[in-house]
Parts: C-alpha cells; sequence; structure tokens
C-alpha cells in the first residue's frame, strides 16, 4: 500500500482557514450596523407633571403645631 503524501497538507488547511477568514470579514463589512447610541438629553425625558407647576402647601408635622 502506498503512503499518503502529508507534506502539503499544512500548507492546504492553512490557505483554507485565511480564505474562509477573508470571505467571513468581507461578509461581516457588508452587514450595516445602526448608528452608536446617543444619550437624549435630560430636558427631553423629564415629565411635566400638573401639581409641578402649581403651588402645593407644606404642612408642618403635628408635633411642631403652635399651641
Amino acid at each position: 500500500m502506498p503512503q499518503l503524501d502529508t507534506n502539503t497538507w499544512f500548507i492546504t488547511i492553512i490557505s483554507a482557514m485565511i480564505t474562509l477568514f477573508i470571505l467571513f470579514q468581507m461578509n461581516f463589512l457588508k452587514l450595516i450596523f445602526s448608528p452608536e447610541p446617543e444619550p437624549k438629553s435630560l430636558k427631553s425625558l423629564k415629565h411635566k407633571n400638573p401639581w409641578e407647576t402649581k403651588w402645593t402647601k407644606i404642612y408642618l408635622p403635628h408635633s411642631s403645631l403652635p399651641h
């Protein structure tokens, strides 16, 4: 039985891996990624509550009422 010639296996496997790497890189470059998220300003996130614009009474605790 003839012996297998394994001299070229290393270069074949390495070149196949490099080719697959390049193909995957080209495939990923075609993908469109969304832009990086930016933080929203705090002014736009703040919601107006109806009591924020009105004056509200602040009552003293019961123990500090004048007698």
